[in-house]
């Protein structure tokens, strides 16, 4: 259960949001069953890298292949994991307000510490109905809220229809995931003296520098466990230090670079071949390479090639070979 009141989501929110948050992916066995245990080793991993919080059953959860009834297991695996002292958020975007109200009750019931919600793909139109969607949530629901301003869900929201949004009680921020960098820094400036906003990319992070606002959190994305190992935690370090205001460039520059142009590459190639989806296969089998267990991607998505997977395999070894060398 969440240690805080509903009148208390924000203030527990800029006090706990801090650091580098993860996305979880979902894992999968070969008979497309939820890997539960596959899930509580991976959380134990990422952990491990000095990771501060994370979420489950977001866009790169597949949450939509899910079943009802998997999503909850995804929760309780997650939630036992976690065990009460690694903060957790559960994304509950669905369609139905009632499923939608299901999910976040089961997921307060749990121990989670916060919820992610987006528009309600397919059928949300004007960002008043988005709006409108959110309190219906914030309703609710006692816990703290986080937006997700995502392409994906069918509409963008602007800046000013993000402030409305975080105007409502336990609307404790965004995650300004919409690439557009324009639309980020106009949130950053226009919302982020009163709520958090976090752009999960760290071009964010020299742009506040250079435009006079700040960062408090990289929530969330997948940098961590595809960059990091337990005993050379760069990225973890760097967002960590870039969080209290130390943004450290050379370190970057030199730890980091090399694996974010990699990243970038692939990125962008794996979103082109599957038209616009998110590259939930390049990061699954990423991950797979530096010892998480993720299996493959459901329907409609489809894995990297064997030939892709050769490739990427090379790149991310020379990547790392590179920092090896700058760093020692």
């Amino acid at each position: 259960m969440a240690e805080y009141t509903k009148s208390e989501a924000k203030d527990w929110a800029r006090e706990n949001l801090r650091g580098q948050w993860t996305t979880l992916m979902t894992p999968f066995t070969d008979d497309d069953e939820l890997d539960e245990d596959g899930l509580r080793q991976n959380v134990a991993r990422v952990r491990s890298l000095g990771t501060q919080g994370g979420g489950c059953t977001w866009g790169m959860g597949e949450f939509w292949s899910l079943t009802h009834e998997e999503r909850l297991r995804v929760y309780d695996t997650v939630a036992d994991a976690a065990g009460g002292d690694w903060p957790i958020g559960a994304h509950v975007t669905h369609t139905s307000a009632k499923s939608m109200i299901d999910l976040a009750h089961h997921a307060e019931n749990v121990g989670f510490d916060l919820l992610i919600l987006a528009a309600p793909y397919f059928v949300t139109n004007t960002e008043q109905q988005v709006i409108d969607w959110v309190r219906t949530l914030a309703d609710a629901s006692p816990m703290a809220i986080m937006y997700y301003n995502s392409p994906q869900f069918g509409i963008v929201m602007s800046a000013q229809g993000l402030e409305q949004i975080c105007s409502i009680q336990n609307v404790v921020g965004v995650k300004e995931a919409s690439f557009n960098p324009e639309l980020s820094i106009e949130t950053h400036q226009l919302v982020g003296r009163n709520a958090i906003i976090s752009t999960p990319d760290e071009w964010i992070l020299f742009k506040g520098q250079e435009l006079g606002f700040e960062q408090q959190v990289m929530f969330a994305n997948t940098s961590d466990w595809r960059f990091d190992t337990p005993e050379q935690n760069y990225y973890v370090q760097f967002i960590d230090k870039a969080m209290r205001g130390d943004l450290d460039k050379d370190f970057y520059d030199s730890h980091i670079k090399p694996m974010k142009d990699v990243s970038d590459k692939w990125w962008q190639y794996t979103v082109k071949k599957f038209g616009g989806a998110l590259p939930a296969s390049m990061c699954k089998y990423w991950g797979e390479l530096m010892g998480l267990t993720h299996g493959h991607v459901r329907a409609p998505l489809a894995d990297l090639s064997d030939d892709e997977k050769a490739l990427l395999k090379q790149d991310v070894s020379a990547a790392r070979q590179q920092i090896d060398g700058q760093v020692n």
